[in-house]
């Protein structure tokens, strides 16, 4: 069999749920196919309705869906999209996640609760995906609850290239919790800049406690924190003060996930040394919460390359998370 060696526009349909519809379209003009259209309503009992807008017999699907809010309701329209394509005959399904919101869920730490990022992940190899593609996921051992090959993306590259950009004399990057330095790690290494982590104690949802720090702070200016997501903003603003206290003027917070719930802006605006707040694109953003400090970063050429080097059975090793060394001009 001849080795494919370009992206044929009729051999690949690109469908986006309601969650993230830029996103989507970005993803599909880097692989240089048109976004295909979706029907998506409600019954007048509240029952969903979705429709693929066209044709996909035989070709290859790909369906761009984040955990955004309404989760509840973009996973079901995720689950018939994907069961829509299989039924339609697709040849392949992806399901293109770019933010998995579950994987917060990847242990039974209490009687009688659901694993429910295990959960989500044996509903979507129900519905049809052959594949998955996600960013970032908030614990690594939540990759394994797929049970159909899945692509683990990291955004360090894109975050990369924005600060290599900045002014980064007198930084360090510190990871607000001791226990995810590793990525965090990875991102001072590339930027050839100093690490430090907080030692953190989860006391709720929206309330965390820096008990201390580990590694040294001390002497410089400027601090980037490194997290997987912002979502109340708690683990940044207590990691903030800690390190102003410290003698941090300048602090930039940053996350693939801005999930910014509730007042989450107001609490990092809290902290007049906050200058900057650098996040993605996996999760779209109203016009509300996009002040002039925050900065988005679009992920679109990183889903768009793994799609396109999965249809043409190339590697994809240098955009996995947990890969050390990314190198940019190899495909």
């Amino acid at each position: 069999m001849p080795r494919i060696d370009h992206v044929d526009p009729e051999d690949i349909r690109i469908f986006s749920g309601s969650s993230n519809p830029d996103l989507a379209a970005k993803i599909a003009d880097y692989i240089g196919v048109p976004l295909s259209p979706t029907l998506s309503r409600r019954f007048s009992n509240d029952n969903l309705y979705v429709q693929l807008g066209e044709s996909v017999r035989g070709r290859v699907v790909a369906i761009v869906q984040s955990f955004s809010p309404p989760v509840n309701d973009h996973i079901m329209e995720l689950f018939m999209m994907l069961d829509a394509a299989r039924g339609a005959g697709a040849r392949e399904v992806h399901a293109i996640l770019p933010y998995y919101s579950f994987a917060r869920s990847d242990k039974k730490d209490a009687p009688r609760i659901s694993v429910t990022g295990r959960l989500i992940a044996k509903l979507i190899a129900e519905s049809g995906a052959t594949h998955v593609v996600t960013m970032t996921l908030h614990a690594p051992q939540v990759h394994g609850f797929f049970d159909m090959p899945t692509d683990h993306l990291t955004a360090r590259p894109a975050l990369v290239d924005y600060f290599r950009q900045q002014d980064l004399s007198d930084t360090v990057v510190v990871s607000p919790d001791a226990g995810h330095t590793a990525p965090a790690s990875r991102f001072a290494d590339h930027l050839e800049l100093p690490l430090a982590a907080g030692s953190k104690e989860r006391l709720s949802d929206s309330s965390v406690r820096i008990t201390g720090m580990i590694g040294n702070v001390q002497g410089f200016r400027r601090a980037i924190i490194f997290d997987d997501e912002i979502a109340a903003g708690s683990s940044m603003v207590e990691i903030g003060k800690v390190l102003v206290d410290r003698g941090i003027q300048e602090l930039n917070a940053v996350c693939t996930h801005g999930v910014f719930s509730a007042n989450a802006i107001e609490r990092l605006h809290s902290l007049p040394q906050m200058k900057a707040i650098v996040t993605t694109d996996t999760i779209p953003l109203p016009p509300a919460k996009r002040t002039p400090d925050l900065h988005v970063i679009s992920v679109a050429p990183l889903f768009g390359e793994a799609l396109k080097c999965n249809y043409l059975s190339r590697g994809i090793g240098d955009l996995f998370a947990f890969w050390k060394d990314f190198k940019k001009d190899e495909k």
